[in-house]
């Protein structure tokens, strides 16, 4: 294929009719470039893709969701239907990406013992984020084991706070160099429901949850490997059960009341540590807690085993049921935004 650039002998010549013709064929030849380069550059963006974690033999694959709108909550006639969940309202949405699974152990563990910080990406203009590892809260180490040995190897991660899920994503932006967070409230409802506007991702029958969740019926009392049973329409596997996950909102029951009207890229912000919206059901609960819809509110009682004073502000004791995913947005926030999505949570 010929090079995008101009020819640089043109000017050389003096017969003008001949010079307007290479013009004119340099002009088609260059537009043909910008728009396959366009083309491709578009298409990369709209491709899911592997994260690799440089310093050790793991990637996170990262699942493209196309933005676009859907209607938010649940009807009052829908099985397990809950008042938080209503009104039903629009919502506009611009298009990220989701981890295709739940944050397991194997990397949230690296978060937790920063073993491998020196293998940070090295930062240009080309990077989304400038945060430099090191800046980076991180967790504690627990005082006991908080997997509960259920599993740690393929397991999703668990019993971690909001604030403590929310530095993983600032530790991962930094150990990358692309910007990561936790999903808001809408964004997790839409990618659950791919489209369907029932329960459930494949409808309404939830003799069929079986093939899709792990829940109080199937789970054998514990959670189980991410990414064991079926996926939704698009391609994203534990949506519903297994682990429940952590959103960016504060839970406040009435906020759709103010929705009617449809609203673009919601996020309910508040200042107070409890309680956020978990989202998806775990593997305790009973298939109403796993509907899309289903929205549950964190507590401080799920530190109620903690016998630290103060309790620690990086893990909950008492919730071997939450975990979460993360997403990277498209379109990349400022620095000072991504600062607030990092920093969401304080004592």
């Amino acid at each position: 294929m010929e090079s995008c650039q101009l020819p640089h002998f043109m000017n050389t010549f003096k017969n003008a009719t001949f010079v307007n013709m290479v013009n004119s064929r340099a002009f088609f030849h260059l537009s043909l470039c910008v728009l396959f380069h366009g083309m491709s550059f578009l298409k990369a963006q709209q491709s899911s893709y592997n994260e690799k974690i440089y310093g050790v033999e793991f990637e996170l694959p990262m699942v493209y969701v196309k933005g676009g709108d859907f209607v938010m909550g649940s009807k009052k006639t829908e099985v397990g239907h809950f008042g938080d969940e209503g009104p039903q309202h629009g919502v506009a949405l611009n298009a990220f990406w989701m981890s295709q699974v739940e944050i397991t152990w194997d990397l949230y563990n690296l978060f937790v013992s920063r073993e491998i910080d020196q293998y940070q990406i090295k930062k240009d203009e080309t990077s989304e984020v400038s945060v430099d590892v090191d800046a980076v809260s991180g967790a504690t180490t627990p005082y006991v084991e908080m997997s509960f040995g259920m599993g740690v190897d393929g397991y999703p991660a668990i019993c971690m706070t909001q604030l403590a899920a929310v530095k993983f994503c600032e530790w991962l932006s930094a150990m990358t160099g692309k910007f990561y967070r936790l999903p808001t409230e809408a964004e997790w409802e839409y990618a659950a429901r791919a489209g369907s506007t029932a329960a459930y991702c494949f409808g309404e029958e939830v003799s069929e949850l079986t093939h899709y969740a792990w829940y109080a019926e199937n789970s054998n009392e514990k959670y189980q490997k991410v990414g064991s049973k079926k996926p939704n329409a698009w391609g994203l596997y534990d949506m519903h059960g297994n682990v429940a996950e952590w959103t960016l909102d504060q839970y406040i029951p009435t906020a759709y009341s103010k929705r009617k009207k449809g609203v673009d890229s919601p996020l309910e912000t508040g200042e107070k540590i409890y309680p956020k919206v978990v989202r998806g059901g775990s593997w305790m609960d009973n298939p109403k807690r796993l509907r899309s819809a289903a929205r549950r509110p964190s507590s401080k009682k799920w530190k109620k085993r903690d016998p630290q004073i103060p309790k620690s502000k990086w893990w909950h004791t008492d919730a071997p049921f939450v975990g979460f995913r993360v997403v990277r947005p498209v379109k990349v926030p400022s620095i000072e935004d991504q600062k607030k999505y990092w920093s969401y949570e304080t004592d």
